[in-house]
């Protein structure tokens, strides 16, 4: 079946991001969460209000999710911080490697973080993805990770999606307790296509993932067979997101940085109103 094609994008916020990632959207503040990972800048975005804030980090920061009680959990460089409701920063698990950083991170259905890591020079093999729970406590996942990217959970909480950017394929492994397994590919992004970013789960469990240098956000049902795309005129689109109070406007970061003639919106938080219907995601427990 040939995939339906959309452009219908607004700019939620004209930034201009260098690298602009993790949309998650916080439904205590009904606010959205996003970094600019290069830029070490933790972004706000009340669409009701028009409200936006900024927080600098002292790290590169490769993700930023929301805290059961208020605050965020931080992704970054050396391992993964806390930031409390009045803003005081503290480390929850310190895993510095030279030449290593934080990047995309989600937070699984019971509440604990799973969070990636890439080297600066994206040599493979080089990244991981750790469990690291409220209390500090981390356990590898994977390693041999280039590019640890997209992560996501089915509806039921039976599968967990992954991705490692420079394998171009959407993973899919089956949850077992704090534990995953049996991994295979859910579908590959064909050559010419961009590189899958970051992801997204819907409510009717189909996974929606950004392409780097393709242009696009698709979707994809949950036997694997493309069914939606939504193109937009930035080539490095990274990353997506539900939200809004029904959780239907699909929020969408990108990026200019490696662009020697970027587009004026590259940098940008970009939405499609009314895109679908999206899971509310966990805060983290901790």
């Amino acid at each position: 079946m040939t995939a339906h094609i959309t452009t219908a994008y607004e700019v939620a916020v004209p930034a201009q991001a260098e690298l602009g990632e993790g949309p998650t959207w916080d439904p205590a503040a009904g606010r959205l969460v996003w970094v600019d990972i290069l830029a070490s800048r933790v972004h706000t975005y009340d669409p009701a209000t028009g409200r936006r804030t900024v927080r600098t980090t002292e790290q590169h920061v490769g993700a930023a999710k929301p805290r059961v009680g208020g605050g965020l959990v931080l992704n970054l460089r050396d391992g993964v911080g806390l930031v409390d409701p009045d803003g005081t920063f503290r480390w929850l698990h310190r895993d510095p490697v030279p030449g290593r950083r934080g990047n995309d991170a989600a937070v699984a259905p019971d509440g604990a973080l799973w969070a990636g890591t890439m080297r600066y020079d994206e040599s493979p093999g080089g990244g991981t993805l750790t469990r690291v729970t409220g209390d500090g406590t981390a356990r590898l996942v994977l390693d041999d990770v280039t590019v640890s990217n997209g992560t996501g959970w089915s509806p039921d909480g039976r599968l967990m999606y992954y991705i490692d950017t420079p394998t171009r394929r959407i993973d899919v492994f089956d949850v077992d307790g704090p534990r995953v397994r049996n991994r295979r590919p859910l579908a590959r992004v064909e050559d010419g296509a961009g590189h899958p970013d970051g992801l997204t789960v819907d409510a009717d469990g189909c996974v929606w993932v950004a392409l780097w240098d393709g242009g696009a956000v698709r979707r994809y049902t949950p036997d694997g067979r493309l069914d939606r795309v939504i193109e937009l005129p930035v080539p490095r689109t990274t990353a997506c997101a539900f939200g809004g109070p029904d959780l239907t406007d699909l929020y969408i970061t990108t990026a200019r940085t490696g662009l020697t003639a970027p587009h004026p919106l590259s940098g940008a938080l970009l939405v499609v109103p009314g895109a679908g219907r999206g899971l509310p995601q966990p805060a983290f427990a901790g």
